[in-house]
């Protein structure tokens, strides 16, 4: 599984089929890709990286606090191009992307890992084109990965 997180002051996503919109205020947006070969200890093992990570300023400015600490808030973005490789040639290559059936359901488990932490979690919608609007607080952005 890989995921590129950004620290946030707000995010918004609009499903560009039914204009159906969520937002978050303070906290962290996660653009996710499934991968070929991954398994629930990776979601599981990704899922508490990303709340437990120490990216948000304690009272004297330095990175101390996480998303649970702050008790921020997550939007959670299916975007399988996140696993895409540019190594060879100018096209990307999508070869280690999980198929969409059984990455949905990875998905959707994934954002039940999340969700256990007791935050506030919304999503897109999987597969669906969307607008996704952040304001990127830092701005702070980490690529996690846990390869199986």
């Amino acid at each position: 599984m890989k995921v590129v997180l950004q620290r946030v002051q707000r995010a918004k996503v609009q499903i560009v089929e039914d204009g159906t919109e969520h937002e978050i205020g303070r906290g962290i947006v996660l653009l996710c890709a499934i991968c070929k070969n991954d398994s629930e200890r990776e979601l599981k093992w990704v899922a508490e990286k990303s709340v437990n990570l120490r990216i948000f300023e304690d009272k004297d400015g330095k990175m101390n606090l996480s998303v649970v600490d702050i008790k921020g808030e997550i939007l959670a973005i299916s975007n399988f191009t996140v696993a895409g490789s540019t190594r060879k040639g100018r096209r990307p290559s999508f070869d280690k992307a999980e198929v969409p059936g059984k990455a949905q359901k990875m998905f959707d488990r994934f954002i039940e890992y999340l969700r256990s932490y007791k935050l506030p979690v919304k999503t897109g919608k999987f597969g669906a084109k969307m607008l996704v609007e952040i304001v990127n607080d830092g701005p702070v952005t980490l690529i996690i990965e846990k390869n199986p």
